[in-house]
């Protein structure tokens, strides 16, 4: 089963994300990468390696915004350009665990929009479903976006357009918010934040969840507001 961490603080976020993927471990996968906002845009860093390879090779990269993931490969081969984060014109980056069911059908509504697909995966679909529809609030993107995806998922993303923010979803597959001081998390599984916060909340499926070093607001199902109790969890 895939991995997603996710963060958005003050400090550093690298290290956090890279342990969070380490604790995933036992989970399996087959490749692993990390996406950070900075100056720059996107950094961008994959691997079909261990998650060891992966922190040798983001030693040199700092972002207070990203996300993360471990991937078992289910479209498209064990290969670099396979591996998650995916991007949509170097603007919004996405991870994803379970399948899309339709993502032939928006696939090609989005190559006729003019949306080149660089891998084989079900994934690219959601990064460039996600930017056809961003006007600046991420949140509303995602929403709206899956509202147009089949099949059983949790999601995270980030866009340069809201460089303190990411963006969860979750449809029959698990993600959780941490939250600590001046910082908050998604993760897959609460034992990826072990060590960093055991204030946890569980979403529920349907919801959407925008992250902020100050706060977090959820939507439902029905788009209205939601709130979602925090717990303290033991993740160690």
């Amino acid at each position: 089963m895939c991995g997603i961490v996710g963060a958005v603080a003050r400090r550093d976020i690298v290290p956090v994300l890279i342990e969070g993927l380490r604790r995933l471990e036992y989970r399996g996968y087959d490749s692993c990468g990390v996406a950070v906002l900075n100056g720059d845009g996107i950094g961008l860093v994959r691997t079909v390696s261990r998650v060891n390879d992966l922190a040798s090779k983001v030693k040199d990269t700092r972002g207070q915004t990203g996300i993360a993931h471990t991937r078992w490969a289910t479209h498209g081969v064990p290969a670099t350009e396979n591996a998650h984060p995916l991007v949509s014109r170097g603007e919004i980056a996405v991870v994803h665990n379970g399948i899309i069911e339709n993502h032939d059908e928006l696939r090609a509504a989005l190559q006729a929009k003019g949306y080149a697909f660089d891998s084989q995966t079900d994934t690219e679909v959601i990064a460039h479903l996600v930017h056809s529809l961003d006007r600046g609030d991420l949140l509303d993107a995602v929403r709206r976006a899956a509202g147009q995806l089949k099949g059983a998922y949790a999601i995270a993303v980030v866009s340069k357009k809201n460089p303190g923010t990411v963006v969860g979803a979750r449809a029959g597959s698990p993600l959780v918010v941490g939250v600590g001081e001046g910082e908050r998390f998604l993760a897959s599984d609460a034992m990826a934040l072990a060590g960093t916060t055991d204030r946890i909340a569980y979403l529920e499926d349907g919801d959407i969840v925008a992250i902020g070093r100050q706060g977090w607001r959820v939507v439902d199902a029905t788009g209205n507001a939601a709130t979602r109790e925090v717990r303290t969890v033991k993740t160690s």
